[in-house]
């Protein structure tokens, strides 16, 4: 286990105040703060290699191409990819799955064909395939879920018709923390011929994701929930795949050829790289993956999951309230709502106690639909957090339920 004080250094944003208060930090399903080494390596390569890669002969542009592509061979080793052919860099784990939906329905999906998602999905996993609904008369089927918050594998499996063309899951609930059971899921599409893409930006952060034991075909996850900056995520697609999508925009980059008579593209992952990518975030995204790999992503997960069971433990004693997602296992996310208090005004007043944490639908709103309710306060944890940062929050907690 590592020495979370020490790790804290590498965090200075953690040690300022907020109106006056110590900051507690637990909006981490949202976005992580982001160590020293990382915004080091950025502003470094800003001010020493700054050009644009691939297409440039000068030593700038070469050096700034050997770090960007250095950090796609890091995501490859990361995930445990065949090769970094594989690897995609998107703006995020939303333009992932919107690049999927779009490229694979183009290609394979005609009206009437079937996607299956389920009730937990975050709307990045949902909104892309009812815009292909629209375009396309495709149709979205549901995977059902119980009480506690674990999908009805039984019911799952009775989804799948001759119609059924992708299945496209959560690895971890955003909402609840319910780990999946995607390498089951994907043995069931796969017995179907069915490709299934996996969001991982709840489960990349918390714990190991190997693509060649999950099997999965397409997998995405955002650089911002894994300490690294925002605007720059992958995509994972096995190679076969990735050959035979058509790109998802066009422009510089991602062609071999271009002429007034037609274009051909270049093999991936370029082929889904149009224009100038962030090369500096990609660099920054490598060096948080190194971050997390140093202190290692089993004691990383051993440490998050200490704290969730001691924060469950603790909340449960207030008078009230209500946690969201009870299932086993589960990832470092509660859920709460206490009471009749509003989220709203549950969060408002946690944050004049220097509290960070979100409240809302969490962009889950078929998921909030489900349970009965508008939305929660979420609470949730990242390498960083500590068992005192859990007391006060739960001290938070029943000292705002005292004003109700």
């Amino acid at each position: 286990m590592y020495n979370i004080d020490k790790v804290r250094e590498d965090f200075p944003i953690l040690s300022r105040k907020v109106y006056d208060k110590p900051l507690v930090y637990l909006d981490n399903a949202a976005t992580t703060q982001k160590p020293l080494c990382v915004l080091d390596a950025m502003r470094d390569e800003y001010l020493n290699v700054n050009a644009n890669v691939h297409r440039g002969i000068h030593w700038m542009s070469q050096q700034a191409t050997e770090l960007h592509e250095a950090a796609r061979q890091t995501v490859r080793k990361f995930l445990n990819a065949k090769s970094t052919t594989e690897i995609v860099f998107t703006r995020g784990t939303t333009e992932g799955l919107n690049l999927v939906a779009s490229s694979f329905c183009d290609a394979f999906m005609h009206e009437g064909d079937e996607v299956i998602v389920s009730t937990m999905e975050h709307h990045s996993n949902i909104v892309p395939w009812q815009l292909q609904a629209q375009k396309k008369g495709i149709v979205l089927k549901v995977i059902p879920m119980t009480d506690e918050g674990e999908l009805k594998l039984d019911e799952f499996e009775k989804l799948f018709t001759n119609k059924t063309k992708i299945v496209s899951v959560t690895q971890v609930s955003n909402v609840m923390g319910t780990i999946n059971p995607v390498k089951e899921m994907i043995k069931i599409a796969h017995a179907h011929d069915v490709p299934v893409m996996v969001d991982g930006a709840q489960s990349t952060p918390h714990f190991k994701v190997d693509m060649q034991d999950m099997d999965c075909d397409f997998f995405v996850f955002s650089g911002h929930k894994i300490y690294g900056p925002t605007g720059i995520g992958v995509l994972y697609g096995k190679e076969d795949w990735l050959d035979k999508l058509p790109p998802y925009q066009g422009g510089g980059e991602m062609i071999a050829n271009v002429s007034f008579a037609g274009t051909t593209f270049e093999r991936p992952p370029l082929k889904f790289e149009a224009g100038t990518p962030d090369y500096v975030a990609s660099n920054g995204l490598a060096k948080a993956i190194e971050y997390v790999s140093a202190l290692g992503m089993d004691n990383i997960e051993a440490h998050e999951q200490m704290l969730t069971r001691y924060a469950t433990e603790k909340m449960k004693n207030i008078d009230g309230m209500r946690i969201f997602g009870t299932a086993d296992p589960k990832d470092a996310v509660i859920s709460f709502l206490v009471r009749d208090i509003h989220h709203m005004d549950m969060g408002t007043l946690l944050d004049r106690l220097g509290i960070a944490v979100r409240t809302g639908h969490h962009c889950a709103q078929p998921l909030m639909d489900r349970l009965g309710i508008l939305g929660t306060v979420r609470a949730s944890f990242a390498l960083y957090n500590t068992k005192e940062e859990v007391d006060a929050l739960v001290a938070g907690i029943e000292r705002v339920a005292q004003m109700f």
